[in-house]
C-alpha cells in the first residue's frame, strides 16, 4: 500500500492539470476540491471520510475520462482497501476494493499508454519521465492490488486466473505482467522444494572428508511426476518473466546513477525489482532441475544446472546491488535536500532577527 504522504503528493501533483472535455468544468473544480479533502482526511487516517469524498469525485466522472476521474476512482479503491487492512474481518470492504480497483483500470491503463508513449519520445524530459512513472506503478499496483486481496479472501482460484490474465494481458506494463508470473513461478517452487526438501529425499553425505547434501527420489512413486510437472511450469512461468525484461534492466550495472534525474532513478527502481525477483526464481527451478538430475543419476545435467543456477545468481544479484545503489542515491539526495531547507530556514529567521 501507499504510505500517505505519497499518496497526498501524487493527488496534488494529479489534480493541477486540467485535460478532456467530458466533464463541464464546474464539476472538475469540484472534484479536485474533493480529492484535497480525501487526501487530507486519507492522511489523518480518517477513511470513512475519505472514501465518501472519493465517492463524490468519482461519481462526478464515472468513466474516468478526466485526471480528477481517473485519480479519484484509484484512490477510492485504495482508501477501500486501507480500510480492509485496518479491520482484515471486514471481508466486504476488501471485496468492494476489488470492484473499485478494477473500475479503475480502464482509465489506469489508458494513462500508463499515454505516459509511456510520451517518454518513448522525449525520456530525458523530468516531467514526462515524472508523468511515466506515477503511471507506471499506478498500473502495476493496481494489478498486484487485485491478486493480493483475492489471497487474503482465500479465493485461490480466482486469484490465479487474475494472474494469469495480467500475465498475458500487453496492455499492462511488463513489470505487472513479470509480477505475476513471478507469483506463479514462485508456487511452483514450492510445489517442488516440498519434494526434494524433505529428510527422505535430501541424504547427508560425505564427499572429499566435507559433509553434503544428496538428492534421492522419494518413496512414493507418485511424486516424481508432480515434481517434473512443477518444474516444468516453474521453468516456463521464470522464462516468460525474463522474456519481458526491458533493455533497461539488462543494462542496469552500468547505469549512471550520478547524472540520472530523481524521477529517473524512481523508473530505474521500479523497472528492476520485479526482474531481480524473475532472476533470482528462475535460479530457484534451476536448482530444483538440478536436484532431479540427481536423483535420476543424470550427472552430467546435474553438473551443468549446477553451473547454471550459479550463474543466475550472480545475475540477480547484480540487480540487487544496483537496486541498493539506487536506494542510497536516493536518500542521499534526500538528506542533502532537507539540509540545504532547513539551512535557507535558519538563514531566514536569522535574517528576520536582524
Amino acid at each position: 500500500m501507499m504510505r500517505s504522504s505519497q499518496f497526498g503528493v501524487i493527488v496534488l501533483l494529479s489534480v493541477v492539470v486540467l485535460v478532456g472535455t467530458n466533464c463541464s468544468y464546474y464539476n472538475r473544480v469540484m472534484a479536485r476540491k474533493d480529492l484535497v479533502d480525501g487526501s487530507k482526511a486519507y492522511k489523518d487516517r480518517k477513511f470513512p471520510d475519505a472514501e465518501q469524498l472519493f465517492r463524490n469525485a468519482a461519481a462526478r466522472d464515472p468513466k474516468g475520462d478526466t485526471d480528477e476521474g481517473r485519480m479519484a476512482q484509484l484512490l477510492l479503491a485504495r482508501t477501500l482497501h486501507s480500510e480492509f487492512i485496518g479491520n482484515r474481518s471486514d471481508k466486504g470492504k476488501a471485496e468492494a476494493a476489488i470492484e473499485a480497483y478494477r473500475s479503475s483500470l480502464p482509465s489506469v491503463l489508458r494513462e500508463y499508454k499515454d505516459a509511456r508513449d510520451a517518454y518513448e519520445k522525449d525520456p530525458n524530459n523530468v516531467k514526462v519521465q515524472r508523468r511515466y512513472v506515477g503511471a507506471l506503478s499506478d498500473a502495476s499496483s493496481t494489478a498486484g492490488a487485485i491478486a493480493g486481496l483475492y489471497d487474503n479472501l482465500q479465493m485461490s482460484d480466482k486469484s490465479a486466473e487474475w494472474r494469469n490474465q495480467i500475465s498475458k494481458d500487453a496492455n499492462y506494463p511488463e513489470i505487472a505482467r513479470a509480477t505475476a508470473f513471478n507469483s506463479m513461478a514462485a508456487k511452483s517452487n514450492t510445489c517442488a522444494n516440498d519434494i526434494t526438501d524433505t529428510e527422505a529425499t535430501k541424504k547427508t553425505v560425505k564427499e572429499n572428508g566435507k559433509d553434503v547434501f544428496q538428492y534421492v527420489k522419494p518413496a512414493n512413486a507418485e511424486e516424481l511426476p508432480k515434481l517434473k510437472q512443477c518444474i516444468d511450469e516453474g521453468m516456463g512461468y521464470a522464462d516468460q518473466a525474463l522474456a519481458l525484461e526491458p533493455q533497461i534492466v539488462k543494462t542496469a550495472p552500468s547505469i549512471n546513477i550520478k547524472t540520472a534525474s530523481d524521477e529517473q532513478l524512481r523508473i530505474y527502481s521500479e523497472m528492476i525489482k520485479p526482474f531481480e525477483s524473475s532472476r533470482s526464481y528462475k535460479a530457484a527451478m534451476t536448482v530444483q532441475a538440478m536436484r532431479l538430475a540427481e536423483m535420476e543419476g543424470r550427472t552430467a545435467d546435474r553438473d551443468r544446472l549446477k553451473g547454471e543456477s550459479e550463474a543466475l545468481r550472480q545475475s540477480y544479484n547484480e540487480l540487487g546491488d544496483m537496486d541498493k545503489k539506487i536506494q542510497q542515491e536516493t536518500d542521499e539526495r534526500t538528506a542533502a535536500k532537507e539540509a540545504a531547507e532547513k539551512g535557507e530556514k535558519a538563514n531566514a529567521n536569522a535574517n528576520k532577527a536582524k
